[in-house]
């Protein structure tokens, strides 16, 4: 395995390569920098949300009714899922043409600086209509940042990673979402339980998304000690070739050639989007508002759940090396179809242990789908348009999904006064994602995982 960080200042490479463990210490920097530094993303993109359920409504838009001003806050919240998809698509042309690194730290210091900027916002009650509008630039722009970010997080661990080991590799990307939600949660209780309501929609609420300055730090250290994957490394030593192998328009290729593979990707996504984007933003709504619960102890079962993930997301990506990619998200993908009406039938009894249940079992399930899916994604499409690919996928599901759940949930629970559409929502999401897994190819099968030295998904492009 090629040591993919750089030689610290003053050391050579041969005294660094000299030493058997060196790879093995290598690999472990990266992954450890890998999941700090998604996490810090993916900390920005989901604070928004919890704020979109428990404080923008009153601060951005104090003049409208509680339904009328969560629909609002969450319409906003949706602008970064629009925005992702393009982010995905910028991300992966210049990903796949100069490298996966330099776009991650693009998208790390684009992310830190709109989510710090969210902070220092002045409400609607000091500047009227300007302040949402400014509200939604900003959520754009996190969306452009986490719609390059993931693809090219994900390519820097299992792009260097050994080909028996990409799919636990890639968990450390996935498992920086449960760390995310656990964070961004614990800072905004910590924040809203230490001082008056007044004082936190006032200026309290500004403390988490402040603390994103931090980010800086991260960025200047993949930027010095990250190097980008030794498969790009290849593609542009062989771009000297007559026969390039890196694609000057990887986007069109891709779509041109595998739409098919990309719309099936998409696909894999809709059951864990949907119900992770109803336990982290929707519940908190939903059980304030219509349930009657407090705010903080309703955060508090969020987040224990979220423990669990921490657990199963790395155990699903190192089964998916041993058994293969589509296995688990086949479980994974009917396990959410299954769970969508008790989940709802728990959470609807308003008890904070009931509702902890819920959602621990619906994280465990959505795991089994999304821990596989950032090695599988990348494995479905070949390195010199990998990028584009995975990334297209990924964010269509953000926009088709994510973004519009916790808007669908709060609309559909007003006009049919029960969470019976939304559990049927969750279900169909679920078989789609059942389905889309049925009909695209293993790329970790028997005969690859049983040769030393296959490469996951060689075999479906050569």
């Amino acid at each position: 395995m090629a040591a993919p960080l750089a030689q610290p200042e003053g050391q050579s490479e041969r005294a660094e390569t000299g030493s058997p463990a060196a790879p093995r210490r290598a690999s472990r920097k990266l992954l450890a920098a890998g999941l700090v530094a998604s996490s810090m993303e993916w900390y920005d993109f989901f604070l928004y949300g919890t704020a979109a359920a428990l404080v923008f409504p009153r601060v951005f838009f104090p003049d409208s009714s509680v339904l009328a001003g969560t629909l609002l806050a969450f319409s906003t919240f949706w602008a970064g899922f629009v925005a992702r998809p393009i982010g995905g698509v910028l991300a992966g042309h210049f990903g796949d043409r100069y490298g996966r690194k330099p776009v991650v730290v693009t998208c790390l210091a684009l992310m830190g600086a709109a989510t710090f900027l969210i902070g220092c916002l002045p409400s609607a009650a000091a500047v009227g209509a300007l302040a949402p509008t400014l509200l939604v630039v900003l959520r754009f722009i996190q969306g452009l940042a986490a719609g390059g970010q993931w693809g090219g997080i994900m390519l820097l661990l299992t792009e260097s990673a050994g080909p028996k080991r990409r799919g636990f590799a890639g968990t450390f990307g996935q498992t920086s979402v449960p760390v995310a939600v656990i964070v961004s949660n614990l800072i905004f209780v910590a924040a809203s339980g230490l001082m008056p309501e007044d004082a936190f929609l006032s200026w309290g609420w500004r403390i988490p998304f402040l603390v994103s300055v931090v980010m800086f730090v991260v960025v200047l250290y993949v930027q010095t000690r990250v190097e980008d994957t030794p498969e790009f490394h290849e593609l542009r030593r062989q771009s000297s070739r007559p026969q390039s192998t890196v694609v000057r328009a990887p986007l069109a290729q891709v779509i041109r050639n595998r739409w098919g593979t990309i719309l099936l990707g998409c696909g894999l996504l809709s059951a864990t989007n949907s119900l992770f984007y109803v336990s982290i933003s929707g519940l908190l709504s939903y059980g304030t508002d219509s349930l009657g619960l407090d705010r903080d102890p309703l955060l508090a079962v969020v987040l224990a759940s979220s423990v669990a993930m921490l657990v199963t997301l790395p155990w699903s990506g190192h089964l998916s090396d041993r058994m293969g990619r589509r296995p688990l998200i086949l479980v994974g993908g009917m396990g959410v179809a299954v769970w969508a009406f008790p989940y709802f039938r728990l959470v609807d009894t308003a008890s904070l242990p009931l509702i902890f249940v819920a959602v621990t079992v619906g994280f465990v399930f959505q795991c089994l789908t999304y821990g596989p899916i950032a090695s599988y994604l990348g494995e479905l499409f070949e390195p010199a348009v990998r990028y584009s690919g995975a990334s297209l996928a990924y964010q269509l599901s953000a926009i088709i999904v994510s973004g519009g759940t916790p808007f669908l949930m709060t609309a559909l629970i007003a006009e049919a006064g029960s969470t019976v559409p939304v559990a049927a929502y969750i279900m169909a999401m679920g078989l789609i994602t059942f389905a889309s897994a049925w009909f695209l190819p293993e790329t970790n099968p028997a005969e690859v995982r049983a040769d030393p030295h296959a490469v996951p998904g060689r075999h479906l492009y050569g």
